[in-house]
């Protein structure tokens, strides 16, 4: 899970004094994706072992943007919208960190509240006197945005940071920053700044810094995307229980290992013994199973990683629905489609075009020729056959094998 660290730091946590982490969150958008979810986790086992975590809100930074692994500028947020964003996170963050009041509970800060006041004159004499252009131009962050152009908005980016871990030290006593690998340069920057400010010689470490892997998949991806690109998020309105639950569900064989130490609490016999039922049984995916659900149950409830395991288990299986609220749940979290009086009309080689289950009636007629088209559970027999009643009167559930599904719901 770790990747870099600053000398002393293994030392400095072997004391058992209290200690103070943090780790900062873009507020670009009101939820969280799964990418978040490595540095989330070092939070969850910082406070575990008796760390006191601190999320900051990127506020201020938010309305200039990092260029930290990115290959434009980031869109810039207006006050309100930040504030919005930051309450969706502070939710999110709930499910993993207690912020019970205490020594060591967690707490969320907004960066805005102390760089939001800051002249631009005591930004200059406070901050950016203690860092040369030179020192700046080294950042890898900063080299790969540089051929394609870098704003002097996303050049400040690091001071800012820098900042942020100066004022969070002196008036919170947080001495750890924790981030990406990405945020390496920016982490080290506040370093400095600390060690400057507080005129600490040169070996005297008032405060450290530790990285997580940048993960991606076999392909090199990105982790956190589906296979169409699109981030996995933990907000429900943006990505259903039940998509969340496939997205972890297909998690490739070479990485299940790697992700159940990531993103589960499992105890390190009970992973090793699931990787070696996987080794032996591959075709069970008993390790992405338990995985897909213990993620699932903790970023949406038990009640709904439950209902996305049914509704996985009744999408791939031949087995025939009759439960409307099943049925409701089955439309709202896979690809559906309306119906009404002409789509029933026009019979069933129609009906499979339509509902987008079949791109043309050519293969609709193939489909039922090889037998694996059905609707309600019923094997279309010739392109004419009249459409079956409707479950419920409402719903209609069209395959292509097991893999393949459309459900139907009546219009109006």
């Amino acid at each position: 899970m770790l990747q870099d660290r600053t000398p002393g730091l293994a030392a400095r946590l072997a004391e058992g004094r209290p200690i103070s982490g943090y780790n900062g969150f873009d507020p670009s958008g009101p939820s969280l994706h799964v990418g978040h979810l490595v540095p989330v986790f070092g939070l969850l086992h910082f406070q575990r072992h008796g760390g006191r975590p601190v999320a900051v809100i990127g506020g201020a930074t938010g309305m200039i943007g990092d260029p930290s692994g990115r290959s434009t500028e980031r869109n810039l947020l207006d006050r309100e919208t930040i504030a919005a964003n930051a309450l969706g996170i502070r939710t999110q963050l709930e499910r993993f960190l207690d912020f019970a009041p205490g020594s060591g509970g967690a707490t969320m800060v907004n960066n805005l509240d102390w760089l939001g006041p800051m002249t631009m004159l005591d930004f200059l004499r406070q901050i950016g006197k203690h860092f040369t252009v030179p020192y700046m131009l080294a950042k890898e962050s900063v080299q790969k945005r540089l051929a394609g152009g870098l704003s002097y908005t996303e050049f400040s980016y690091m001071l800012l940071q820098a900042a942020d871990f100066l004022h969070l030290y002196r008036t919170m006593g947080v001495e750890l920053q924790m981030g990406g690998a990405d945020q390496w340069g920016n982490i080290t920057a506040g370093l400095e700044l600390i060690r400057r400010v507080e005129g600490a010689g040169e070996g005297v470490e008032l405060a450290h810094g530790l990285s997580y892997p940048l993960l991606t998949d076999e392909g090199g991806a990105k982790f956190g995307k589906t296979a169409d690109g699109t981030s996995v998020w933990l907000d429900p309105a943006r990505t259903s229980p039940y998509a969340f639950y496939q997205y972890w569900l297909n998690t490739p064989d070479a990485t299940v290992g790697r992700n159940l130490r990531l993103f589960t609490l499992l105890a390190r016999d009970e992973i090793e013994a699931l990787e070696a039922d996987h080794a032996q049984n591959p075709e069970r995916r008993t390790a992405q199973r338990v995985l897909a659900l213990d993620v699932t149950r903790r970023v949406h409830g038990p009640a709904e990683a439950a209902r996305a395991v049914r509704i996985s288990e009744v999408a791939f299986s031949d087995e025939p629905v009759q439960d409307p609220e099943l049925l409701e749940a089955l439309y709202q979290a896979l690809d559906h489609f309306e119906f009404g009086p002409a789509e029933l009309a026009g019979g069933a080689l129609a009906l499979g075009v339509a509902s987008g289950l079949y791109p043309s009636k050519g293969e609709a007629r193939r489909a039922i020729a090889q037998g694996g088209f059905s609707i309600n559970g019923r094997r279309v027999t010739a392109p004419d056959e009249p459409v079956p009643e409707p479950i419920g009167g409402r719903y209609l559930v069209l395959r292509h094998g097991r893999r393949r599904l459309r459900i139907g719901r009546r219009r109006g």
